[in-house]
């Protein structure tokens, strides 16, 4: 029996190495030219703790001091950052001719041009957790939220990728907001750019794509898509604003559909939930979709007969 269970997988190897051998995409073997996942998922994480000092701990050290912890936890950063940056790096254009000693230059430039950028994350990110304490009466307090919110979640995982995206870096932001994506259903594209006081409230299901523009105090609910209104053009489009732009003060409720690179929701905008737009709103208004209809069918005739006597 194991001598033909072998003889089998043996057949099967056989099979696989003269498929590998078509030259696709998919039968590229480049053993470590590739980014490692799970290394920069441990990043964001580390990075989480960065962020938020006193709310998460990592169990791998044994720090006596804030200031000790933050120190250990940024070298491990950068070490596995630089690295991953590296591989990626040759994806650029701009990096595909460059010398190994180049690329290793330009990603510790560019690490640090990242890690540079944190305070400024938690200068946003401290006002998305106030917008979603003031714009929530269900949240009791504000650790709460960061401890459970998943939209805060998806948030600051899109300002960090964000950052790396504005730097150029291939890859890797795409890889931390499809983590964000997978865990909270809430899919945000690192180009779209966020202002301050951002809150998503549930978030299942929203949709953001990469030229998005939101402005401040924005609030979205659940199932809201702010996407393009054709993507029919390919790779023709790259580089086009595609996605709308939603100034400050506008709340979009669940279900909503708002597409296209010339969409404009102007300042104080309320758009009501399931509203399908693909034209520009003017500041102040309030959308909402008229005409629905509520039909109800029992499904005993006895039950709608006596409803028509009466």
């Amino acid at each position: 029996m194991i001598t033909r269970i072998q003889a089998k997988i043996e057949g099967l190897v056989e099979k696989l190495m003269d498929d590998y051998a078509k030259c696709r995409v998919i039968d590229k073997i480049k053993m470590f030219e590739y980014p490692k996942k799970d290394v920069i998922i441990d990043v964001l994480e580390k990075l989480r703790i960065v962020i938020y000092p006193g709310y998460y701990t990592n169990s791998s050290y044994r720090a006596y001091s804030i200031k000790n912890n933050v120190a250990v936890l940024l070298e491990d950063i950068t070490h596995n950052l630089i690295e991953q940056i590296a591989i990626v790096l040759r994806y650029s254009p701009k990096h595909q001719d460059s010398t190994d000693q180049g690329i290793s230059i330009a990603a510790q430039e560019t690490a640090f041009s990242f890690l540079d950028q944190i305070p400024k994350i938690r200068e946003y990110i401290e006002t998305d957790i106030q917008a979603a304490y003031d714009g929530d009466p269900a949240a009791y307090n504000k650790d709460e939220i960061i401890c459970t919110y998943p939209g805060l979640y998806a948030i600051l995982t899109a300002r960090i990728a964000h950052e790396l995206f504005l730097l150029d870096v291939p890859l890797i932001p795409r890889i931390m907001t499809e983590h964000a994506h997978s865990k909270t259903g809430i899919d945000i594209h690192p180009g779209t750019t966020i202002g301050k006081y951002f809150f998503i409230d549930h978030g299942t299901g929203i949709v953001i794509g990469e030229t998005t523009e939101i402005g401040e105090n924005v609030k979205i609910y659940q199932g809201v898509t702010l996407g393009a209104l054709s993507t029919r053009g390919g790779q023709n489009l790259k580089g086009t604003k595609r996605h709308p732009t939603i100034c400050d003060n506008v709340t979009i409720y669940s279900g909503a559909s708002i597409l296209g690179g010339k969409t404009i929701i102007g300042k104080d905008v309320v758009v009501g939930g399931n509203a399908f737009i693909t034209e520009s709103i003017p500041q102040g208004a309030k959308v909402s979709v008229k005409g629905q209809e509520l039909v109800y069918n029992y499904g005993f005739k006895d039950l709608a007969r006596r409803k028509d006597e009466s």
